[in-house]
């Protein structure tokens, strides 16, 4: 940080502030972080003035740049708290959290309540192990079920059954390595309807045939599932 310095460009709303760095670049490099900073290397011979200048022709570009990131933030659901009333996504339904105390300790939802029974229901990590324990085993379920209502689409071109992994993943529904025989589904897909669902597991099942994005894979997938674009545009309409 002792190389740079923070500067400011117009005033009021209109303000851009970046951290200028002094490196030995031979062009003008601008970046703009996640949180919104915008950072700019450039060599010492280059005038501040000049730089200043290169960073208000990228304006609409940090503009834009921002928004989005803010767009991305407000997206992004906020820490559980594992209270009662509290909101959670479950097979495509908004169901409230109802915590009640009780053991042994179990969890069972209505259509409009989650409810989990808990022996302290003062005590967030009982709360919290007890709506995770549940959404464990409703995914394993369901995926499970699923799973094998959709294989015999595609047993009959020598798929074999594949084992399920379940685990977070940041940027994919689903994955699949067909050398293992083995698909990966997104904890959080079970908070999607269970046409989603259904689209995921088979789109998988059909990697195990064409293990690519080609055009005969998805002449294969609209054979076996024709509305299968109509419930990808139901899966991205989910944050």
């Amino acid at each position: 940080m002792s190389n740079g310095e923070i500067r400011s460009i117009g005033n009021g709303s209109g303000e851009i502030r970046y951290f200028l760095e002094r490196k030995p670049v031979k062009n003008l490099n601008l970046r703009i972080h996640c949180d919104g900073t915008v950072a700019v290397s450039a060599a010492p011979s280059v005038p501040a003035a000049a730089v200043d200048t290169f960073v208000v022709s990228h304006k609409n570009r940090i503009c834009s740049a921002r928004k989005r990131f803010a767009a991305r933030a407000a997206a992004l659901p906020l820490p559980k708290e594992y209270i009662g009333g509290e909101s959670f996504l479950i097979l495509g339904r908004q169901l409230r959290l109802r915590v009640e105390q009780g053991v042994p300790e179990s969890a069972d939802e209505d259509g409009v309540y989650l409810t989990v029974r808990v022996a302290d229901p003062s005590d967030f990590r009982s709360r919290e192990k007890a709506v995770c324990r549940f959404y464990n085993e409703l995914s394993r379920r369901i995926f499970g079920e699923t799973t094998a209502a959709l294989f015999p689409l595609t047993e009959k071109y020598g798929v074999a059954m594949p084992s399920i992994r379940i685990r977070r993943m940041r940027t994919r529904w689903g994955s699949c390595l067909p050398e293992k025989g083995m698909i990966t589904l997104n904890s959080r897909l079970i908070e999607m309807p269970p046409v989603c669902i259904e689209y995921v597991i088979l789109h998988e099942l059909c990697h195990f045939v064409y293990p690519n994005h080609s055009r005969r894979f998805y002449d294969f997938i609209t054979m076996l599932m024709p509305d299968w674009k109509e419930r990808k545009s139901v899966l991205n309409a989910f944050p």
